[in-house]
């Protein structure tokens, strides 16, 4: 891959002008409720087409505003959807660029991460993937300047990404877990479905599958991670496709989440 990996789906997914940009991302943020004082240690996000999940990812980006000028570090985690990925793939590249500018990686984290047994380096499976690329811009908007771990994430067990994220685990990082929930339900079935799924996150189960959510994975290593960490975790946004910009016959499901510590947790 190229030293910097070129934005592969500005002009589909979100806006490809930085102006044009960055005045969506303003206004999904400026919809957003006031966040609660807490800041968080991870979120939870969507990453489909920002006119159907902004609104939805926008809830998790207020929450981590807090974090501007603290987050020297950002580790960014998805699901493969173009490349099979048996377990992490992380990239060569030393920088991803987004219509707001680039991001520069941590390579010395990723070089560390490649002493683990399920971490490859695979360019093709970064190459395409839109699951880290649509939560870039909102990172820039919120949190200015850090540094990006990316992790495509394949068939990688719960004990596998809690020790990922474990190894990355520090005062200065923030982790995001890209994810949609379920996929092409009527509107009443998605509600159903994505509300047992928000309640397992709550609680910390980690036992989801992908008809659950996309990401189960690495969202499954999360909740793993959360419980040895003594996190919180708090739903902030349920909702779908049919709620924002689709019709209500096959809807994707989208939810926003933040884990806090338990003793800073602020209900």
């Amino acid at each position: 891959m190229n030293r910097i990996r070129p934005a592969a789906v500005a002009g589909s997914f979100y806006p490809a002008d930085a102006p044009s940009l960055s005045r969506h991302i303003e206004a999904f943020l400026a919809g957003t409720p006031a966040s609660s004082a807490a800041r968080p240690r991870a979120v939870i996000a969507p990453h489909a087409g920002y006119l159907y999940s902004g609104p939805i990812a926008a809830r998790a980006y207020a929450a981590i505003a807090p974090w501007r000028g603290i987050a020297r570090r950002v580790v960014v985690a998805g699901p493969a959807h173009r490349v099979y990925t048996e377990g992490v793939a992380i990239p060569s590249a030393a920088a991803f660029a987004t219509p707001l500018g680039p991001v520069p990686l941590d390579v010395a984290a990723l070089d560390e991460l490649r002493a683990l047994p399920w971490v490859e380096t695979s360019d093709a499976a970064h190459a395409q993937e839109h699951c880290i690329e649509v939560q870039l811009p909102f990172l820039q908007s919120v949190l200015g300047d850090f540094e990006l771990v990316p992790l495509v994430v394949g068939d990688a067990s719960p004990e596998q990404m809690a020790a990922t994220f474990e190894a990355l685990w520090e005062e200065e990082t923030l982790l995001v877990v890209s994810s949609d929930l379920s996929h092409y339900l009527s509107w009443t079935a998605a509600r159903s479905r994505d509300e047992r799924t928000a309640q397992a996150i709550v609680r910390l189960d980690a036992t989801l599958v992908p008809q659950d959510a996309c990401g189960a994975a690495p969202i499954n290593g999360l909740l793993r991670l959360a419980r040895g960490r003594g996190l919180a975790a708090r739903a902030l946004d349920v909702r779908n496709s049919g709620d924002t910009a689709g019709d209500r016959d096959r809807v994707v499901g989208y939810g926003s989440f933040e884990f806090v510590e338990e003793a800073r947790r602020d209900d």
